[in-house]
């Protein structure tokens, strides 16, 4: 276990709260009450540089955002590095 996770403001929740199912309203609103734990996390951004660093993106909330966010995040930093050539 990563030593920081430790220290995370998750683990005093229920961690399925982190992965909502669908799309819907109760999913989106279950997305956002995870968010406000991880806003509150003293190890957000580690959590959100590990899950961004794993090569099979986890699913769920990590680091305050969804794997889509963190999915459009990856997108907009490869066209950052392509313009940068």
């Amino acid at each position: 276990m990563d030593g920081w996770r430790a220290a995370a403001a998750c683990q005093e929740v229920d961690p399925d709260l982190f992965f909502p199912v669908g799309a819907g309203a109760p999913a989106l609103a279950q997305a956002e009450e995870a968010k406000r734990v991880c806003r509150r996390c003293p190890v957000r951004e580690l959590c959100l540089r590990s899950a961004l660093a794993q090569p099979h993106p986890p699913s769920g909330v990590w680091g305050g955002l969804t794997e889509a966010e963190r999915h459009a995040s990856r997108r907009r930093a490869r066209r950052r590095a392509d313009d940068r050539r």
